[in-house]
């Protein structure tokens, strides 16, 4: 770790790193590293299939715990004796869901070096901006990508480039293909490839235990940029230990265990494809199918014919399961699709759904229609992944009392690893009680270990010694004294009228309750009158008998004028992360016009 912080950010971190009393460096996990735990699998259980990968042309491929591991152990002798790639080094990437993202991966974990995985949907100079801030030393990019990676280490789209970078690796090109070196004034990049048939050498590294190039719990494996919308993204530090310890404690607050099979539709370039349904399986020696992009046409399908037991997804795939199995039932076939039946699906236990915006009247569409137990969770890049659930125990009423009854649906109670709490939204570090709203903090061992090179940041998000995420909620108890916690909104995001903040969810449950509106969203935008107004972004359904005046009256007939939008601008498209988590703050530009007018009542 490179960079510098002062004694007391750094005492602060540290304490928001301990649970219970029981410091981080007290392991809860029983492994020395990912390599270990991955080395008793393929030992003691190496028939036994661990990845199943579909590809865009539906075309399947699998590998058992046995040949992943002599895979990965390929890759990683290419990358430490053909590349140099060395414990604590770290490795780029820019590429999308396949296995060769996850070998390359394992292969730096086996290393004790990290990752620093690219979102490709992300635009160039913010690439330029991670692959240079990161300080990675090599950069595997898949061929669809490798002009592209090029041009951005290059310095074609941001002349500061990626100078760090010295070598590109082609992923999944064909032998024989392109073997390009930069220019030498671009110190001599070589562009190499990695496939199936590169001659990579297999078998195992020469590391002994004790050497100096033995990975530990403590060693880096993920460095990950935040997505927020505005400024310099931050890099998130991760350990080994951090997403073994959270795909610990995931798994067994869900209690997913080795005969079970996951589903990956996520992308792995995120923290949530990575420790949910790739750490978790690997943890307990179970298994999971991973595929290259979401297909809501062979979602269940997959599901019926690989036996997957749970699958992770975001409130926006809700939303595409949900109309496709409307226009499956209108032509005749089932709502799964085709002639899949809810008897196909008997093995089937539930959906985990986080990472974005979740309503109550989503939550309660699909439930009513396929029946399927939704645990709502929530959690950040910088608490490893999920840091709550709601109880995998609670009976099918209860849970859906704690997703429908509150007005938000419930993101449940802590797991293991951390606890939660909230705290005044000033920054005072003065602790809330029970209803009253502030900022979600967490602490605990699946806690990051820091914001790399941005001491201000650190400083900042660990004033008092929690992780302050950023997020507004509160907290109710059941009648057994458990904290049940919701989230409202980003704290940022609030809209600030006249002094007055507004949570955008508030306002959305009211426009989603309209009929006709596909999707509603807040907007705050600038008013020389109150600072902020308050704006509404609607996506209409199909034939839907709305305008804007209607929209207008009918949110006033519930909420107050202050709380109203006064303008509805009705689109088509909405800005997403990859993650599935609506950008409101992207759509401020389409409210300009107004930033002059004083709305009355």
């Amino acid at each position: 770790m490179t960079q510098a912080r002062d004694s007391q950010t750094e005492a602060n971190l540290y304490q928001a790193r301990i649970k219970d009393g029981v410091p981080p460096e007290k392991h809860k996990v029983p492994f020395r590293n990912i390599r270990d735990l991955l080395s008793l699998h393929s030992k003691t259980s190496g028939g036994k299939t661990f990845l199943i990968f579909y590809d865009a042309d539906g075309e399947r491929q699998a590998l058992t715990y046995a040949e992943f591991n002599a895979r990965v152990h390929q890759a990683a002798n290419f990358m430490y004796e053909d590349l140099g790639v060395r414990r604590g080094d770290r490795v780029a990437t820019l590429a999308y869901n396949h296995i060769d993202a996850v070998l390359i991966y394992f292969a730096c974990w086996v290393i004790g070096a990290a990752v620093a995985p690219q979102n490709v949907a992300e635009d160039d100079r913010r690439i330029a901006f991670i692959l240079r801030n990161s300080e990675a030393k090599v950069c595997f990019a898949r061929t669809e990508y490798l002009e592209r990676a090029e041009s951005i280490i290059g310095g074609d789209i941001d002349d500061k480039g990626a100078p760090n970078i010295g070598t590109i690796i082609e992923v999944g090109g064909a032998k024989g293909g392109r073997h390009l070196n930069f220019h030498q004034a671009l110190a001599n990049r070589p562009t190499t490839y990695l496939g199936d048939d590169s001659g990579a050498k297999s078998g195992d590294l020469p590391l002994s235990e004790g050497t100096e190039a033995t990975a530990t719990l403590d060693d880096e494996a993920l460095l990950v940029y935040t997505s927020g919308t505005t400024g310099a993204p931050k890099g998130v530090i991760l350990s080994q230990y951090n997403l073994l310890v959270d795909a610990q404690g995931i798994s067994q607050w869900q209690a997913i265990t080795g005969n079970q099979r996951m589903m990956c539709v996520l992308p792995i370039h995120h923290v949530n494809g990575i420790v949910v349904t790739i750490m978790i399986p690997l943890y307990v020696g179970g298994s999971t199918v991973l595929n290259r992009r979401f297909s809501v046409s062979h979602f269940w399908e997959r599901i019926v014919r690989d036996g997957v037991n749970v699958v992770s997804v975001v409130p926006t795939l809700l939303q595409f399961l949900i109309e496709y199995g409307q226009g499956e039932l209108a032509a005749g076939n089932t709502i799964f699709g085709g002639a899949i039946t809810r008897r196909d699906l008997t093995h089937f236990r539930h959906l985990i759904c986080g990472a974005g915006t979740l309503s109550v009247k989503l939550a309660q569409q699909f439930c009513e229609i396929f029946g399927f137990t939704l645990l709502h969770g929530y959690g950040l890049s910088e608490s490893t992944c999920y840091s709550c659930f709601l109880p995998i125990s609670l009976s099918w009423e209860s849970n859906q009392r704690w997703l429908l009854d509150h007005g938000y649906p419930s993101i449940g109670c802590p797991i293991e690893p951390n606890e939660m709490a909230i705290f005044a939204a000033d920054g005072s570090g003065t602790q809330l009680g029970e209803g009253e709203r502030g900022e979600i903090c967490i602490r605990g061992h699946n806690i990051m270990q820091g914001y790399f090179k941005r001491p201000d940041a650190n400083a900042e998000t660990f004033k008092f010694q929690w992780f302050r995420s950023g997020d507004e909620g509160y907290f109710l108890r059941d009648e057994t004294g458990r904290q049940f916690f919701f989230i409202t909104g980003r704290i940022k995001e609030l809209i600030n009228r006249g002094g007055v903040k507004y949570s955008p969810l508030d306002i959305e449950e009211v426009l989603l309750g309209i009929d006709g509106v596909k999707v509603g969203l807040a907007i705050g935008f600038q008013n020389d009158y109150y600072g902020e107004e308050i704006g509404a972004y609607v996506v209409l359904e199909d034939c839907a008998m709305l305008n804007e005046e209607t929209i207008l009256a009918r949110c006033r007939e519930v909420m107050p004028f202050e709380k109203s939008p006064k303008v509805v601008v009705c689109g088509s498209e909405i800005p997403v992360t990859s993650t599935g988590k609506y950008q409101r703050l992207k759509l401020q530009y389409l409210f300009a016009e107004w930033e002059n007018t004083q709305f009355r009542r």
